[in-house]
């Protein structure tokens, strides 16, 4: 007859069973990573959907970037993706401030370097660099940025006035600066402004 288990034992075996139960568990719902982040990106796209439907009027939503060691902000409506700048093809005979083209799915799109546009600091294209892609019914460009820091709300009273030494090209894209010295632009300004389109051929 075997010996009783003491309760030390017993509590032993009942975490082994736990633990294995659990192991199964997770072998049972494993998905591998691409499914994992195409749901991740899912629930985001409907928590954000949930969130604006709720948001006030008085608020913006934005995604902020950096961009030569600045922190930059424009409404998150007028961002149409997000994606890695792999490479691009100059175009002779157009603005400094025009870095190129790229492909983005069958589309010839144009990328607009800001650094130029805005007079900053400019040591070469980052290790990463990323295209920020603005878009509406009539005009669509990319934007050089280092990288992608998030996406928040913002109270539009909140907004200041830009600096006494922001003058110039930025300042006629200037939506506000926030408390934290972040400058908020202008997304239906920066689309709206025909010197900005740059006619390529597809």
């Amino acid at each position: 007859m075997p010996e009783p288990l003491n309760d030390d034992t017993r509590w032993a075996h009942l975490h082994e069973r736990l633990a294995e139960f659990e192991r199964r568990l997770l072998d049972g719902f494993a998905m591998v990573p691409e499914r994992w982040a195409a749901r991740l990106s899912e629930r985001t796209r409907q928590w954000a959907c949930a969130e604006q439907a709720e948001a006030p009027q008085d608020q913006l939503e934005v995604l902020t970037f950096s961009l030569s060691n600045e922190l930059y902000a424009i409404g998150s409506e007028h961002v149409a993706q997000v994606l890695p700048l792999h490479q691009y093809t100059p175009l002779p005979s157009t603005p400094a401030y025009v870095l190129g083209i790229v492909n983005v799915r069958g589309r010839i799109v144009s990328v607009l370097d800001l650094r130029v546009l805005f007079e900053l600091p400019i040591n070469g294209l980052a290790e990463r660099s990323f295209l920020l892609i603005l878009q509406n019914p009539e005009m669509e460009f990319g934007l050089l940025i280092d990288r992608v820091l998030g996406v928040a709300p913002i109270r539009r009273e909140a907004l200041q006035g830009g600096p006494a030494n922001l003058s110039g090209v930025r300042a006629n894209y200037l939506l506000g600066v926030t408390a934290e010295q972040c400058t908020v632009l202008d997304g239906a300004r920066l689309l709206g402004d025909p010197n900005l389109r740059v006619m390529v051929e597809e």
